[in-house]
């Protein structure tokens, strides 16, 4: 099971809330690190997070066409 945690970036939708996650690379051949951002859309069934909370969230079964991740802790 796979578990990330980010920061909420928009909470514009019902039981829905986009959590923009990032990570840090090197790149292979001139070893620059660099931030890799990816946005997620994640199920959040009381509506409780606001935008700016950070929150741990892990995959589920897909929920819609693209919502594939349940909230289960706010950090």
């Amino acid at each position: 099971m796979r578990k990330f945690s980010g920061v909420v970036v928009s909470d514009k939708m019902d039981k829905t809330i986009v959590v923009k996650v990032d990570r840090t690379a090197t790149h292979a051949k001139y070893k620059k690190s660099f931030v890799i951002s990816n946005s997620y859309k994640v199920h959040d069934e009381k509506n409780e997070h606001k935008e700016g909370d950070k929150v741990w969230f892990v995959q589920c079964r897909p929920l819609s066409k693209g919502k594939r991740w349940r909230v289960i802790s706010k950090s």
